[in-house]
């Protein structure tokens, strides 16, 4: 796998032809980047209000210790806690190993509280990897779905940790935000749009859709915000607008612009988010290790669902990947590294 590294500059756009789909203001005619110059960073950038960063999630370890409830389920999950410290994908010797499992313990008990960790898109292929993969690790879960049918087939039914509820990201932040409600202390958003002849359903899900989400989430205080993006949404700014696969996933009503836009507003939010950019995605289990890079870097590779919905967990979990937008791909020949590790790698911009 090659990886290439392409500097660029932060620009943004004003385009009046605008027409309102499902309440919010979008491009009737979506700007597509310029072939013989270098295009923007960012196609567009989308102005919202926001305050400045919220104080840094997780919660401090003295909220915990005045709830005596979270110390009895701190200790009912021990075995998930120890489970979890020993899946980090580098082994260390000695005083490291000492440090990074001090530093594991300390980053779980803190993630761990009486809240949920709401998952949107929980029926999808990555989604139900997410949900449970989370239960696995002792978090409560509350999964938004918009087919509560599906949920009864593809999701575990006899969890008490899990809260299936009807969210569909379409339909507005105001009913978002009662799905997500006040018992959530973070959103991962996994939702997907199929590729079709409807052109502006990736509108609809990867922009707006992420975009109402964003909006319940500010309402309601939700600090955390977990996104799958995909990789090659900024190709166009790397010089890969030739690139088969920025091709083919465009054709179709443009989806990788639709989720940059959505990404651009996160950004702006002033939330504490992370941004994962994962390579094409394979239902298979993975047969590499993971490869961590800064946005708008790599253009090529694959990686399986399952390590995808690590990474996110992670994420979650981990100070260090506050605010930061990664792409992860899985290569045979990459070295193991621990998940610390790899998102101290990565510089915030």
């Amino acid at each position: 796998m090659k990886l290439q590294s392409h500097s660029h500059s932060a620009m943004a756009c004003n385009d009046s032809r605008l027409f309102r789909l499902g309440g919010q203001e979008i491009s009737r005619n979506p700007p597509l980047p310029l072939t013989l110059r270098k295009p923007p960073r960012r196609l567009c950038t989308v102005q919202c209000s926001h305050s400045n960063h919220s104080l840094p999630y997780p919660p401090s370890l003295s909220i915990i210790k005045s709830t005596s409830k979270v110390f009895s389920a701190i200790s009912n999950s021990l075995p998930n806690i120890m489970s979890f410290l020993t899946s980090d994908s580098t082994k260390m010797e000695g005083s490291d190993f000492t440090e990074e499992v001090t530093e594991a313990t300390e980053i779980y008990i803190n993630a761990i509280g009486k809240k949920k960790i709401f998952v949107a898109g929980a029926t999808g292929s990555t989604g139900k990897r997410i949900v449970e993969r989370l239960l696995a690790k002792g978090f409560r879960v509350k999964a938004g779905v918009r087919d509560l049918d599906k949920a009864k087939t593809s999701l575990p039914q006899d969890n008490p940790a899990l809260q299936i509820v009807k969210a569909d990201v379409t339909e507005g932040s105001a009913k978002l935000a009662d799905a997500i409600s006040d018992d959530s202390e973070a959103v991962i958003c996994a939702t997907g749009c199929r590729s079709g002849w409807d052109l502006y359903a990736p509108w609809k899900v990867d922009n707006l859709g992420t975009v109402n989400l964003v909006d319940a989430c500010r309402k309601l205080g939700v600090k955390r915000f977990i996104l799958v993006s995909s990789l090659l949404v900024n190709g166009a700014a790397m010089g890969q607008i030739l690139n088969p696969a920025y091709i083919f996933l465009n054709v179709f009503g443009l989806n990788l612009i639709a989720k940059l836009r959505a990404e651009d507003y996160i950004r702006e939010s002033g939330m504490n988010y992370t941004i994962i950019r994962p390579g094409g995605l394979r239902n298979e289990p993975p047969t590499g290790n993971l490869v961590m890079e800064p946005e708008d870097t790599l253009y090529e590779g694959t990686i399986s669902r399952d390590q995808v919905a690590e990474v996110a967990i992670e994420a979650l979990v981990r100070p260090q990947a506050s605010y930061k937008v990664v792409e992860i791909v899985a290569r045979a020949d990459a070295p193991k590294r621990s998940y610390g590790d790899l998102f101290s790698s990565i510089t915030q911009r």
